[in-house]
């Protein structure tokens, strides 16, 4: 038969469509009022037609995505990582996570991006929360240790292991879709202050097809960063947070309030820095100096103004040696002391008070940096640093308080809770201070 005459269900539905649609109804109501054993089949044969082209057509989408490249964008060719003793790993930097080389996983991956941190019940009773949390329990992946997770010592080895000037981390537990241009300009502002050092971003969620694809940019400039999903039961093994985390999968611990993906944040911080060691920050810094120079130091958010001694230390910036004991002190009171229904609890509070326990022991030796060396902006005050100058006080005040914060300042801390909704202004301070500190400059004014 010849290609033109060949049948095709295609062909068939041509004609039908081009039918009108008042001539259709007229004859198919007419012969199925006459006819019920007509009727029956009239209405299969539609359903089969509308079935066929739908089929076909989905077929065609799909045979034109894999012809394209579409259905794998990012899929690389990958080797299994080979650790030896303290690790002699043998695969590509930014190679993908093997769970992201699947359709299936892949989709699973793109379906629970846009999912919300895990939020206990609205003013729940500790009794209902950790009936609650018993029944989440078997979500929470980041508890366990899985066929990913597993691989995080190997990863981090194969990272450090690429003549690093300097070890980072950040620990980004919220989705991929939320991970935005301001946390993008933190990771390039860090960057342009030291090229050759090395950032790891603990995070499950930028372990990722769409996270890879977010990190790219830099990756394609030789920059060394690597998001790699954490093994939790690994970083506390052998520490004094180990019991806590054992308590807290038994299901016989109270949460908190607050939702727990912020405590688990503390922890990773202090579990990382002790097994590691390096400089840890948070996801909303502008860098403006090399901190790779600094060692055993922490910053204080505030001071007393008459002795000049800390009132509040904050541990959004932390540089530790490998295994210092402080981290182990600071471990120690996460699990002996967690209160899940206090803000900073936690966080900033808690190395406030083993810090202020241990202000007199010069064993430790610890740095405390003043307020102005890695907070040098209040939170109250922040937003008047997004500000475009409209006068020319203004523009003598965003000149002064630039020259300052460039002279005084390791990083900028940009209180992401306060500002994040605030836009960047042209000739404001912040706009200039990125323009001057940041590799790929791109969506600087964007939220």
């Amino acid at each position: 038969m010849s290609p033109q005459k060949k049948f095709s269900v295609r062909s068939m539905i041509g004609p039908f469509r081009r039918m009108s649609k008042k001539s259709l109804t007229y004859r198919l109501i007419s012969r199925m009022a006459k006819s019920p054993v007509l009727s029956t089949i009239s209405l299969a044969a539609i359903l089969f037609f509308i079935y066929a082209d739908s089929l076909m057509s989905n077929l065609s989408v799909h045979n034109a995505n894999i012809k394209t490249g579409e259905v794998f964008p990012y899929t690389q060719t990958q080797t299994t990582p080979v650790v030896e003793g303290e690790g002699q790993v043998a695969t590509s930097l930014n190679s993908l996570p093997v769970a992201a080389a699947t359709t299936i996983q892949e989709r699973k991956i793109e379906e629970t991006e846009n999912e919300d941190p895990l939020i206990p019940p609205f003013k729940a009773s500790a009794d209902e929360r950790m009936e609650w949390f018993r029944r989440k329990l078997p979500e929470l992946e980041i508890l366990k240790s899985n066929e990913l997770s597993e691989r995080f010592h190997g990863r981090v080895l194969e990272l450090f292991n690429n003549k690093c000037s300097a070890q980072f981390f950040m620990v980004w537990l919220s989705t991929a879709q939320s991970f935005g241009p301001r946390e993008f300009l933190a990771v390039d502002s860090l960057f342009s202050t030291t090229p050759d050092g090395c950032l790891l971003i603990l995070s499950s969620s930028m372990d990722s097809p769409k996270g890879y694809r977010i990190l790219k940019p830099l990756i394609d400039r030789g920059f060394n960063v690597l998001a790699v999903t954490p093994d939790l039961p690994f970083l506390v093994k052998n520490t004094p947070a180990e019991p806590w985390l054992d308590d807290l999968k038994s299901g016989n611990m109270d949460p908190g309030s607050i939702p727990l993906f912020n405590h688990l944040s503390d922890l990773i911080r202090l579990a990382v820095l002790y097994k590691y060691g390096g400089v840890y920050l948070d996801t909303d810094f502008i860098f403006l100096k090399d901190l790779s120079g600094l060692r055993n130091a922490i910053g204080a958010q505030s001071i007393n103004q008459q002795t000049k001694k800390w009132t509040r230390l904050n541990g959004a910036v932390m540089i530790f040696d490998i295994h210092h004991p402080v981290l182990v002190e600071f471990l120690r009171e996460y699990a002996t002391t967690f209160n899940g229904n206090r803000w900073g609890h936690n966080g900033p509070y808690l190395v406030s008070r083993v810090l202020e326990r241990l202000r007199e022991n010069s064993e430790y030796n610890i740095t405390v940096f003043p307020p102005k060396a890695f907070y040098p902006v209040d939170w109250i005050k922040i937003a008047k640093l997004f500000k475009k100058p409209e006068t020319e006080a203004d523009l003598k005040w965003a000149d002064d308080t630039l020259a300052d914060i460039s002279n005084d300042s390791y990083v900028v801390h940009l209180w992401n809770k306060r500002s994040r909704e605030l836009k960047i202004e042209e000739g404001s301070v912040m706009a200039r201070m990125i323009a001057e500190h940041c590799n790929i400059c791109e969506n600087i004014y964007d939220p």
